[in-house]
């Protein structure tokens, strides 16, 4: 895949500011890490998530759970890469303040280059 290598640094680098902005709780910085229109795939539910703006700016004090602290990458590997979208297999974990573990969550994330953005197109997992 070294063809592909500015691909996957573009992608991967989306996929950190994603989850700095969620353990942020920065709702704008979050949703900028989005290609829309995004797709979750999640507790037996898709959801499309047609543009910024979209997501409750309160989302992340109300949909965590009162345990949740923080997030983090367990696992971000690349399955299928090409000039303008990455497909990852990833596992992300909750964890408490305390450091322990609330969730282990294994995912697969879509992202695409679209209009010279890296963004999450799609994503499937099997959290909550």
């Amino acid at each position: 895949m070294s063809e592909y290598e500015e691909s996957i640094a573009g992608a991967m680098k989306c996929l950190t500011d994603f989850m700095a902005a969620f353990n942020a709780g920065d709702v704008e910085a979050w949703e900028a890490t989005l290609n829309y229109p995004s797709v979750r795939i999640a507790s037996g539910k898709l959801v499309i998530i047609d543009k910024p703006g979209w997501h409750p700016r309160d989302m992340f004090e109300k949909g965590l759970g009162v345990d949740w602290a923080r997030s983090g990458w367990e696992r971000r590997e690349v399955i299928h890469a090409g000039h303008d979208k990455v497909h990852f297999d990833t596992r992300f974990v909750r964890y408490r303040a305390d450091g322990s573990v609330i969730g282990h969550y294994d995912s697969i994330y879509v992202v695409t280059l679209q209009d010279g953005h890296w963004g999450v197109k799609a994503r499937s997992s099997f959290a909550p």
